[in-house]
């Protein structure tokens, strides 16, 4: 047996599959979400990714033996996705351009973590806290203190710092160059409903993202070592006060992504390995994770779900996950994940989406010497992950570029 399928063994808390069904092979655009009072989505969306990511309403292609989709999905916008191939097994409203809140933070380390080194050690000045927008989720950076690198990404991962954002947005040159470079990352993994004002998430006219550019962001994300590891932390000790002639206190911080550490009547996902949760006042709840069962890889990005049920994005999320893993290989692909703009060649009239929207080839992927199939790292040393309900999961991370 694989090492990848004996550490999946090592956790009960299985959520229970979706009946199957079977059904004939068809395209399904209806909104399962009938009968609910909910904004429509916009009847002109993008198309990258194939034409049928742009189309309104739900869009799945069932096989015989095929799963349904399960009834009680509420997310304005969802999707989910082969994380290898990048084929995209079903979607609601991919493309609705939506406010992402903190899953928005997904893009802004994807972006600065390569640039600072864990290990460098930074004194924090109140300028650098002074733009953390009221109300926001902070993981308790305080002004003159000293804190690594490595520290303040646990803080944006596993409490959703916008203090410690701010701190690295400092260090990486300043929050409106952050801004700048976001939104030029996200334009070259051709996240194009992206439109970035805050490096945070927090709430800000203009500010957009929608499941579909979300779930390429995480899959570019999950291609970096450090990424993986703090996505993927569930508990972690960070830094407190400072007292004169005393040695410095720590405290512990969890990750607030439920389907990670489990919480508020929410048991943890089997197999789950990231990626990131959000919360505002205008965008709801939303959510991007990334699972492993039986050799396969699956994203999958839920945003603003109203159905009024208790941590709704969870567990629309963990329904999604369960009908992918059921479903895989039993679909035909409504669209793919394309390839970042420097992987293909350039559109020939220079403005358009790679490829007109279409769908990139597959990514290859190949195990080498340099050993691709990388244990997914869970900091936290001797601390007891797995009876927190966190899983020590192999992957097959870095992708292969296509």
């Amino acid at each position: 047996m694989s090492a990848l399928k004996k550490t999946a063994l090592t956790v009960t808390a299985a959520t229970l599959l979706p009946a199957l069904a079977v059904v004939p092979a068809a395209a399904d655009s209806h909104d399962y979400r009938a009968g609910r009072k909910h904004p429509n989505p916009p009847a002109s969306m993008s198309s990258v990714g194939g034409s049928q990511l742009g189309k309104a309403g739900t869009q799945v292609s069932l096989g015989p033996g095929a799963p349904v989709l399960p009834q009680d999905l509420s997310g304005r916008s969802w999707i989910v996705a082969d994380a290898e191939s990048g084929e995209v097994l079903a979607s609601h409203n991919a493309h609705w351009r939506l406010p992402p809140a903190s899953t928005l933070k997904m893009l802004f380390a994807d972006t600065v973590l390569p640039r600072l080194p864990k290990d460098e050690i930074h004194m924090v000045t109140e300028a650098e806290l002074a733009g953390v927008g009221e109300g926001s989720s902070l993981v308790g950076v305080k002004e003159d203190h000293t804190y690594s690198v490595h520290d303040l990404w646990l803080g944006v991962f596993l409490r959703s710092g916008n203090d410690a954002v701010h701190v690295l947005a400092e260090m990486n040159g300043g929050v409106p160059k952050t801004v700048q470079d976001m939104q030029a990352h996200a334009d070259e993994l051709q996240a194009l409903d992206t439109h970035v004002v805050s490096p945070d998430g927090y709430d800000a006219t203009g500010q957009v993202s929608s499941a579909y550019d979300l779930t390429l962001i995480a899959r570019s994300g999950m291609q970096k070592k450090d990424f993986r590891e703090y996505c993927s932390t569930a508990h972690s000790t960070f830094p407190g006060e400072q007292e004169p002639g005393k040695k410095r206190e720590t405290f512990e911080i969890q990750n607030t992504n439920r389907l990670l550490t489990g919480d508020d009547g929410i048991s943890p996902y089997k197999g789950i390995a990231g990626v990131k949760n959000g919360n505002t006042t205008h965008a709801g709840a939303t959510f991007t994770g990334v699972a492993e069962r039986n050799g396969k890889v699956l994203l999958v990005t839920v945003m603003n779900p109203d159905s009024g049920e208790s941590q709704a994005v969870y567990k629309e999320a963990g329904r999604l996950l369960d009908w992918g893993f059921s479903a895989a290989g039993k679909v035909t692909p409504v669209g793919e994940l394309v390839a970042p703009r420097s992987a293909t060649p350039p559109a020939s009239n220079g403005n358009e989406p790679v490829n007109n929207g279409a769908p990139a080839k597959k990514a290859v992927v190949k195990e080498s010497s340099g050993g691709i199939g990388i244990a997914l790292a869970i900091t936290g040393g001797a601390l007891v992950l797995l009876a927190a309900g966190v899983f020590l999961v192999n992957r097959r991370w870095p992708l292969r570029r296509r």
